[in-house]
């Protein structure tokens, strides 16, 4: 009797011992997943991670890169009628250059401040053909307000533009410095601070100010589609922009703001180019 149950103590000692053998053989459970919960959410971190940067060829790591936006009008670049922004560039110097109004420059390319230019903007600086011509400016019908009526002149032949532009002198005064394409884009002429300065031919104010370096406070007047004529160094101006004036009328007068001397630059433009004046004004008595 006590030998059977010794029997089957063993027995049953036998049947744990296997049974734990097998228990550690078997492959352990893997970890409980877990799970990340953002703003009610859930995503697994065992989510799949980004794609690797690409390799070139060359073993060079290539990664996406965003490019900054062009400039606008860039696709008008080098095309005629069109010009890219320099450094230095204002606005009022391009119209100049190009024998236009500024403001007609903000409007055919919808600047919203023209005051803000980036270099290598491009710009439209001439009118579509579809535009057609702009035309001269009309005489002010009104009689001329006190102190702006022309000044008379001594007569004198006329030396008529292509176009039957007739100009007249700004001013009588002596002339200081003459046309030098590199160095002096116009006339100099001498003269007493307050002197009247003269429209020398009817047109339209397309600037009056002092926003132009070299100029100070300068007056430019548009005749036509072909000619401008600028007058710098003023002391005060005696106009504003789009206001029509007559030959002879008083714009400004002499002064010597940004200059070294009390003086009247004058020049004549030709589709933006400097000419020389004398060729297009009449002689002197």
């Amino acid at each position: 009797m006590k030998l059977m149950h010794v029997r089957q103590v063993l027995a049953v000692v036998f049947c744990l011992t296997l049974t734990a053998l097998v228990g550690c053989s078997s492959k352990p459970r893997g970890p409980i997943p877990v799970e990340d919960r953002v703003a009610g959410q859930s995503s697994s971190r065992t989510a799949k991670a980004p794609a690797p940067p690409t390799h070139s060829s060359t073993g060079a790591v290539s990664t996406p890169i965003t490019m900054g936006a062009p400039m606008p009008g860039s696709e008008n670049a080098g095309k005629p009628g069109y010009y890219s922004v320099r450094p230095g560039d204002t606005l009022t110097k391009i119209a100049l250059d190009h024998g236009q109004a500024w403001r007609d420059i903000a409007k055919w390319n919808g600047l919203d401040n023209p005051n803000v230019i980036e270099v290598d903007q491009v710009l439209r600086v001439a009118p579509l053909p579809t535009e057609g011509k702009v035309a001269a400016a009309p005489k002010p019908a009104a009689a001329p307000q006190q102190g702006s009526q022309p000044v008379p002149q001594a007569p004198a032949p006329a030396n008529n533009s292509e176009d039957g532009l007739a100009f007249a002198w700004p001013h009588p005064g002596q002339i200081l410095t003459g046309f030098d394409e590199a160095k002096n884009k116009g006339l100099d002429f001498a003269g007493k601070a307050g002197d009247p300065v003269l429209a020398a031919a009817d047109g339209k104010v397309v600037y009056a100010g002092s926003g132009l370096r070299g100029y100070g406070n300068l007056v430019i007047l548009k005749h036509n589609n072909t000619y401008l004529t600028a007058y710098a160094h003023n002391q005060t101006l005696w106009v504003k922009e789009d206001q029509n004036v007559v030959k002879g009328q008083r714009i400004a007068e002499m002064g010597s703001s940004d200059a070294d001397r009390v003086k009247l630059h004058f020049e004549i433009r030709k589709q933006g180019k400097p000419v020389d004046p004398i060729k297009y004004l009449p002689s002197r008595p």
